[in-house]
């Protein structure tokens, strides 16, 4: 990638993660994904943030410096709005290079900085409010916005521009490659941009979103006209538009989320797979939107995705040995790790000699305030009975879901 202007003074450094990468060992991104970094320029140069290939310093990083005509001599300060390896992993090399540039951090940032990487010189924590002046006109402005995802981060504002650096808030999988603003792309793929921005923030930051609805609101108190985080796209037309998105994934915990239903569902023998269609059909007949993941075959990315924004769920889930099916169990723990509260939910599943998945099931999730209605297990193969039966109780939290989202609007 090349060195792009996003305003006066004010230039991005990116890079791709390969899409054979697993983000944090765990999340898949067939997309994709852009790592941004950026450089201000006044009299003195600032680096915020920084981008890292998993086996170091990706050379692309220096090459783009090269092309904007910086040394790294010239870079007097390095800003860490967060201080996760994927933004941090070239501190070492850096150090080396050019000892004695100074690093801008939150308290709990420059302890990071200790404890990650060994760093102890040339340390600043930096607060809420304090503005450090690069010359030139190029004023930076930081606000603490702890736990988005991490405890030390911030938010850093370039009051000349307005350009906001935001680090992993509002970022998103998938890859910019060279079309890097918002105003450069249809709104097809804006819209794609947003589904991945869903995906990112369910994986990552859902768990956080009383902190990121904290975030939020100090960043509209901000004069901000451009948004620049650590992935994905950067925001020139209408910033607003990702972060009224983020503000509205964060509402999401607290439901009800969108009028959908998202199917999980698993079978070993094909019992539980029969009655799959009735259950989809049953809740589609009260006109609601329903999407469907098998599990093991589906990744649980995008089932987290598809359910935190889902205000009702539907499991099909079997008895394994006394307990939930495994596939099931691992989706469900994932669901508890994320947060995804307050959901109205069904289950249905077949059972050999014994049931017991249903009691597990509401025993795991007794902290997440899920609304159950009437469960139905089938011993072996449903009958036609019980077929008819999951459809009624799926059209039934179908409108359970339609009248929740009614209510919370009127």
């Amino acid at each position: 990638m090349n060195p792009i202007m996003i305003a006066d003074g004010i230039f991005r450094l990116a890079a791709d993660v390969p899409k054979s990468v697993l983000f944090e060992g765990i999340w898949p991104i067939p997309y994709g994904m852009t790592m941004n970094s950026y450089i201000v320029r006044g009299e003195k140069t600032a680096l915020i943030d920084g981008v890292c290939g998993w086996d170091g310093v990706p050379e692309t990083f220096y090459s783009q410096l090269d092309a904007l005509g910086i040394s790294m001599d010239q870079i007097g300060y390095a800003v860490l709005n967060h201080l996760e390896p994927d933004h941090t992993g070239w501190l070492h090399t850096l150090r080396r290079i050019k000892p004695d540039f100074e690093i801008l951090a939150t308290e709990k940032g420059i302890e990071m900085a200790k404890s990650f990487f060994g760093i102890t010189g040339n340390l600043r924590p930096v607060h809420s409010g304090e503005v450090i002046p690069l010359g030139n006109g190029k004023l930076l402005r930081f606000e603490e916005t702890p736990n988005v995802h991490w405890p030390e981060t911030m938010v850093t504002l370039e009051e000349d521009t307005k350009t906001l650096f935001s680090g992993d808030a509002f970022g998103s999988f998938g890859s910019t490659t060279e079309e890097p603003f918002d105003e450069q792309i249809s709104e097809e793929k804006l819209r794609f941009f947003e589904e991945e921005a869903l995906r990112y923030f369910a994986n990552i930051i859902a768990s956080f979103s009383v902190f990121v609805e904290r975030a939020v609101k100090k960043v509209r108190e901000l004069d901000y006209r451009i948004l620049a985080p650590a992935h994905g796209l950067v925001w020139r037309k209408n910033p607003d538009r990702i972060v009224e998105l983020y503000e509205r994934f964060a509402r999401y915990m607290k439901g009800p989320a969108e009028p959908e239903i998202t199917l999980i569902w698993g079978s070993m023998y094909g019992n539980t797979e029969r009655a799959v269609k009735y259950a989809l059909e049953g809740a589609q007949r009260e006109g609601v939107k329903v999407s469907s993941y098998r599990v093991p075959e589906d990744h649980v990315s995008f089932i987290l995705s598809s359910a935190w924004k889902s205000t009702g769920l539907i499991l099909g889930m079997p008895t394994y040995e006394y307990r939930m099916f495994p596939p099931l169990a691992h989706v469900i723990d994932d669901l508890a790790r994320k947060k995804v509260l307050h959901k109205k939910v069904f289950r249905f599943g077949s059972y050999g000699w014994s049931g017991g998945a249903q009691r597990e099931l509401e025993t795991l999730t007794e902290k997440l305030s899920w609304e159950f209605i009437d469960p139905l297990e089938f011993r072996g193969s449903p009958s036609e009975e019980e077929l008819d039966l999951i459809s009624r109780r799926s059209a039934e939290l179908a409108r359970k879901v339609k009248e929740s989202f009614a209510f919370a609007r009127s």
